[in-house]
């Protein structure tokens, strides 16, 4: 379930993702919070350069199984405007992160990128349950998703526009 202080943590991923979009990259954020509250980590895509694994949710995974004991990462928590990708999934499974929360889903950022005529992306989109398992999943936020679907269609409209 979802509470305020979930909602003040994907608040801040979704203006990681404004950010990168307004750097000129995907926009996707995420942060990384420990049991007891406190940032850890955050990060937004940077894919723009052509490197399509430098996901936030995977360097944040990476930055986890460096810096942090296996029971702190149980219990720590990744926040992201949008639910992780399979590579994500994977690498949040194998580093031994906790809960993960999201604003927007795989789903719903499939649907948009098909009204936008944006062609489908080599890599299946699916569901983090279909990655890993054993992992507490809460999303999407419907008032933060519409925020996220915004962020895209200023994306792919400027890319039409180019």
């Amino acid at each position: 379930m979802i509470d305020e202080k979930d909602l003040k943590y994907l608040r801040r991923c979704v203006e990681l993702a404004e950010a990168a979009l307004d750097a000129g990259d995907e926009p996707f954020g995420s942060i990384l919070v420990s049991e007891d509250g406190e940032v850890l980590m955050e990060d937004h895509n940077h894919v723009a350069g052509g490197d399509h694994t430098q996901h936030p949710e995977f360097a944040i995974a990476r930055w986890a199984a460096q810096n942090m004991p296996l029971a702190e990462r149980q219990r720590a928590t990744v926040y992201t405007s949008g639910e992780h990708c399979p590579m994500c999934a994977a690498a949040h499974g194998w580093a031994g992160l906790g809960r993960i929360v999201y604003a927007s889903s795989s789903a719903q950022l499939t649907e948009w990128l098909r009204e936008l005529g944006v062609a489908e992306s080599r890599v299946r989109p699916l569901a983090i349950q279909e990655v890993i398992r054993d992992t507490v999943i809460d999303g999407p936020v419907p008032e933060l998703a519409e925020q996220v679907r915004e962020l895209h269609r200023k994306l792919h409209r400027s890319r039409q526009q180019s």
